[in-house]
């Protein structure tokens, strides 16, 4: 098992996991702050001058002022104000990784796939790569034939 475990680590996906996880972390810190501080003001404003992270239910019978003090009161709530900053952040945190790969499917395409058929040489037609005998046209069409 120890053998299993140094081949998984030495690949290099373990290694790639690691980092994919320590920067998405990071950048979840980045993403929380370009919400919370950038967009979120300005579109609390066009709505009324509303801030989202102070949106919620009480569920209990004794009304707060805002959503913190409900909380230091441990009151029951339905935070559905830090739900949408969360959802915000999820489609600008997706965006941004749409962005990230499409980039680098553009920078590195994929490898060309070996091509499986050949054409024979008499009718024109796809046939196998390993056929010796068009199926069309019923013509030898052997491997050194087709090279020359």
């Amino acid at each position: 098992m120890i053998k299993e475990f140094k081949a998984f680590i030495s690949r290099g996906n373990a290694l790639e996991l690691a980092v994919g996880i320590i920067i998405g972390a990071s950048f979840t810190g980045i993403v929380n702050s370009l919400v919370n501080d950038i967009i979120m003001p300005p579109l609390g404003l066009l709505i009324g001058n509303m801030d989202f992270s102070n949106l919620y239910i009480n569920l209990s019978d004794k009304h707060y002022s805002s959503l913190s003090a409900a909380q230091e009161a441990g009151a029951a709530t339905i935070n559905y104000g830090l739900f949408i900053n969360s959802v915000i952040n999820f489609l600008i945190v997706s965006f941004v990784i749409f962005i990230v790969i499409r980039q680098v499917n553009k920078m590195f395409p994929s490898p060309a796939k070996e091509s499986t058929s050949k054409q024979c040489p008499f009718c024109l037609s796809s046939i196998p790569k390993e056929a010796t005998k068009c199926a069309q046209c019923t013509s030898d069409v052997s491997n050194s034939m087709m090279n020359e």
